[in-house]
């Protein structure tokens, strides 16, 4: 190979030749999106940023069509749970939560302040942040570290002034993802599974009717178990929760209405694909 210079041509080995043009140069310019969050008026986005250090910024678009990064440096919205993250920030009512990278804690930012943390410093990580306006607080998936070994799953509540610190809401299986809430704040669905399935193999899916203290009660299974694979499960405005499931061998939407699962298109295509948690965003 010859190097591309003003002095005379010179025979190199494969590979070896130096060129001013690198990987980071390559994606220095190159912004990827993920994730849409809707709060009354305003639209809200995740931009990963190369040339910041790979930071994943958030991003606001008020209803007179301003746009701004809301998250200073060096925050950054991204959650380690399982490795991939997924589900790292949630607004509501103007006020953004988030997973930060670096530390993997919970953090409150309310528009004209600096972030402030709402979970301990410790070796616990959060993803798939769901608000809870009526307790005031978020549900998230918890991945807990702290131990040796592998690292536990379970559903938590985290205060939303930082002043409690987390308390378990669910427990028991391997992996626990896409917690989400009915438009009442009276129900909680999520998802469950064991080793040694994997998410798209076979999956439990939950509701539980949440108590007046916050916790878990009546939780029963509504789809999913051997052979059956569930995800994006979802409230409806009027409280129907939704659901899609391969239990007809291709992934289909369903609804769950009087303790009833009623197929809403069956048909021989997928109407989705999972990806890490299923639905975390």
């Amino acid at each position: 190979m010859t190097s591309l210079s003003n002095s005379a041509p010179m025979t190199r080995p494969y590979g070896s030749w130096t060129s001013p043009i690198t990987a980071d140069l390559i994606v220095a310019e190159t912004v990827s999106f993920s994730g849409v969050w809707l709060d009354r008026d305003d639209v809200y986005w995740s931009e990963l940023r190369p040339a910041e250090g790979g930071r994943n910024a958030i991003m606001r678009r008020t209803s007179a069509g301003n746009v701004e990064d809301i998250l200073p440096a060096p925050y950054s919205a991204r959650s380690r749970v399982n490795e991939y993250g997924g589900g790292a920030v949630a607004v509501a009512d103007g006020v953004t939560y988030f997973s930060n990278n670096a530390d993997q804690r919970v953090y409150r930012l309310d528009p004209g302040y600096e972030p402030v943390p709402l979970t301990p410093p410790d070796a616990r990580r959060y993803a798939d942040l769901t608000v809870d306006r009526v307790r005031g607080r978020l549900i998230a998936v918890c991945e807990d570290h702290r131990v040796e070994g592998e690292p536990t799953h379970t559903v938590v509540a985290i205060d939303a002034s930082g002043v409690e610190p987390p308390s378990t809401l669910a427990r028991g299986h391997d992996f626990y993802a896409a917690p989400r809430l009915s438009p009442d704040g009276r129900q909680l669905a999520f998802l469950a599974w064991d080793h040694p399935n994997m998410p798209w193999d076979d999956t439990v899916l939950y509701v539980a009717d949440l108590h007046s203290d916050g916790g878990l009660q009546d939780v029963r299974k509504v789809a999913g178990g051997a052979q059956e694979s569930v995800f994006q499960p979802a409230f409806g405005p009027d409280g129907v929760l939704h659901f899609v499931s391969d239990r007809s061998g291709w992934w289909n939407l369903y609804r769950h209405q009087e303790r009833a699962v009623v197929p809403l298109r069956p048909a021989a295509v997928e109407f989705g694909a999972p990806h890490w948690v299923f639905g975390l965003s």
